[in-house]
């Protein structure tokens, strides 16, 4: 293995650029992973400006998913020897060629996915299970809506709902998204440019479980559908965190409002989930049930170009880059 690495770094003007860096070495827990892809997220958009940056001890790199394989193994590791194909969620690093993971964080890439495929399911499918099926404890035959169904969170969202025995709506903002959601499994795709989305909840019997990522004046929407003893879990805000809401139906109907992030939890939280993801809805790869969707997959040179894509909101599926190593 070499001793260097290329990886992308911020400029001082929150340019993108390659640079030659020292690789890591695994310590602990870690496994060292040669990346040979990469999952672009909107909070590496954030990152790169500064507003979300690694948690303490973490690489400062962006990064939070990658796939590839297994180059060396750390003292306390377990369960994966060098050579092995994995998927991974990290906390920083991963828009590099190298990266080390703590081993708990890292799920067995099936033989016939792709590392480009790989890298748009560990962040996405870790995310949802932890938020919809832990927290909110979405249970068969329960309705169960998710805000931007195109989103990598959002194609995962529909396909381990539907596959789990759901009824499934969704919002995206086209008339070829709603298409493409509903592709992936949603019974109802909302326009939310021409379509009241509460309005159809309602006609629909109302909903179960909600997750959202839009936050803003959806909050109090949210809570309008939500069904008695209904969920609303929020991983984020684009519209806004800060809202002036009625708490009323709170009471009355029993609800249960909550939010999270993934990214700081403790090596032995992300081990947790991923145990459960892995439990419930790992082996539907491949079986027809749950599938990746890449959107388009760059090479590291096309770092920048990625970023506009993410930035622009236009893709559906997850938008991956490929590192060459």
């Amino acid at each position: 293995m070499t001793q260097t690495m290329r990886a992308v770094e911020v400029g001082s003007d929150e340019s993108l650029k390659i640079s030659t860096l020292e690789r890591p070495e695994p310590k602990g827990g870690e496994v060292l992973l040669r990346v040979k892809a990469f999952g672009v997220n909107r909070g590496d958009l954030l990152q790169r400006k500064g507003f979300y940056p690694s948690p303490k001890g973490a690489s400062p790199l962006m990064g939070l998913e990658a796939c590839g394989v297994v180059e060396a193994v750390g003292p306390d590791a377990d369960r994966w020897s060098v050579g092995d194909r994995v998927c991974c969620i990290v906390p920083g690093g991963g828009y590099a060629e190298y990266a080390v993971v703590d081993s708990g964080s890292c799920l067995p890439l099936p033989d016939d996915v792709t590392f480009e495929q790989g890298a748009s399911l560990a962040e996405t499918m870790m995310t949802v299970w932890t938020n919809v099926f832990d927290v909110c404890a979405l249970k068969r035959g329960e309705t169960f809506l998710v805000h931007g169904g195109t989103s990598g969170i959002g194609a995962s969202a529909i396909q381990m709902a539907k596959a789990w025995g759901c009824k499934v709506l969704t919002t995206a903002g086209s008339k070829e998204k709603c298409i493409a959601a509903e592709t992936f499994g949603a019974d109802r795709a909302i326009n939310y440019k021409e379509e009241d989305f509460v309005e159809i909840a309602k006609a629909e019997g109302g909903v179960d479980v909600i997750l959202d990522m839009v936050g803003g004046d959806y909050v109090a929407k949210n809570m309008d559908i939500l069904n008695r003893m209904g969920r609303l879990v929020n991983i984020a805000y684009m519209s806004g965190s800060k809202v002036e809401l009625n708490m009323m139906p709170v009471m009355i109907k029993r609800l249960t409002i909550t939010g999270s992030t993934l990214r700081a939890r403790s090596a032995e939280e992300k081990r947790q989930v991923r145990d459960g993801l892995e439990r419930d809805f790992w082996h539907m790869l491949g079986e027809d049930k749950i599938n990746p969707v890449v959107f388009k997959v760059f090479e590291l040179e096309e770092i920048e170009a990625a970023h506009e894509l993410m930035q622009s909101s236009q893709h559906i599926g997850k938008i991956v880059v490929r590192t060459g190593a």
